[in-house]
């Protein structure tokens, strides 16, 4: 049994490991899929997206990002932190107060210091056991937050979200994953699994709810030059 979540299905519990877990993760990733695909409202779904992944790979945070028009940065969209209390963009109101993430150096060489930028210009899960161990990537930006916070930000997985055509809209980051005392973990081959699923889901369903917005607009805007 699990309990109720803001995508309109059930968390799993947090028992980890064995069948009996897996089994009770993909039918969560079942319900997540049909819960998605009837939300209309883009906040409210991007929303659902991070929680969902959040959920499916016992993740303490996350970040979802976009793909900006230009296809040069990415663009904070939805930030939660559970433990800190932190929830950013979506339905809460609040915005994102971070720059976006450019996704190329000043010499216009791809990005691949920054986690995020290096799953898009790679097209790769990047999965991080420890990032404070990790000398391929640049975290300092990670470790000032964690010394104003006092949070210690530990384990990444970080996918991006492709749509069916398989083109890259965006990514979807996670930090600490916990087993079931709540200890911080690394993301097991599972999680990954999982997350990459759900986020090949989530971008059909975005994109697709982005262009039936698109028509939306341009049907209205069509009305009212007749009118």
């Amino acid at each position: 049994m699990g309990v109720a979540d803001s995508t309109g299905g059930t968390q799993p519990d947090g028992v980890a490991g064995g069948v009996d877990d897996m089994l009770a993760r993909l039918e969560y990733l079942n319900e997540v899929g049909s819960a998605l695909s009837r939300e209309k409202d883009i906040d409210r779904l991007l929303e659902s997206i991070l929680v969902a992944a959040k959920n499916i790979a016992r993740a303490d945070g996350g970040t979802l990002y976009r793909l900006a028009d230009d296809r040069r940065s990415l663009r904070f969209e939805i930030i939660r932190t559970d433990s800190l209390g932190i929830a950013m963009g979506g339905s809460t109101g609040r915005e994102v107060p971070f720059a976006p993430i450019p996704l190329f150096e000043d010499d216009g060489a791809p990005n691949v210091h920054n986690v995020a930028a290096c799953a898009v210009n790679q097209d790769r899960t990047v999965n991080v056991e420890d990032a404070y161990a990790e000398a391929g990537f640049d975290f300092s930006g990670t470790r000032r937050f964690d010394t104003q916070t006092g949070y210690r930000s530990r384990s990444f997985l970080t996918v991006p979200m492709k749509n069916h055509e398989d083109e890259i809209i965006g990514v979807l980051q996670l930090i600490n994953a916990r087993d079931a005392s709540g200890a911080v973990r690394a993301f097991s081959g599972t999680d990954q699994r999982l997350a990459e699923s759900l986020a090949s889901q989530a971008a059909v369903v975005l994109t697709n709810r982005l262009l039936i917005s698109r028509l939306e607009h341009l049907f209205e805007s069509f009305i009212n030059l007749i009118n």
